[in-house]
This record gives structure tokens, sequence and C-alpha cells, in this order.
């Protein structure tokens, strides 16, 4: 994921930053628990497409 393009993307429903989990390869959106896939290297930022976070999951992202 290149930092450029990281630090302009932001959540399509809150607008709030974005954290790369490079070995999901997706874009993590703390605020509303939502990770966003990356395919071929491009994200999709689709509310569809993205999946919810687990309590685990978000628990881990506080650390």
């Amino acid at each position: 994921m290149d930092n450029k393009l990281l630090d302009i993307l932001a959540c399509p429903l809150c607008k709030s930053p974005l954290i790369y989990a490079k070995e999901q390869q997706e874009l993590i959106c703390k605020a509303d628990r939502l990770a966003f896939p990356i395919r071929d290297d491009i994200p999709v930022m689709l509310e569809d497409e993205a999946r919810s976070l687990t309590f685990d999951e978000c628990e881990a992202l506080r650390k």
C-alpha cells in the first residue's frame, strides 16, 4: 500500500482515518468497526464489500 494513498484515503462512511492491516490486506476504520478489502492492490471502499470487525479485533486495535 502506497503511503501517499493511505494519507488521503478516509472511511467513506464517517471520514475517519484508516489503518492499513498488511497481513489481512485490509483498511480498517476503528470508528465504524469495518475492514475494507484490498484486491489487486486496489482498496475497495464500498460499505457492501466491508466486513464487520469482531470484538476481539477491535480490542487488538486499541493496543
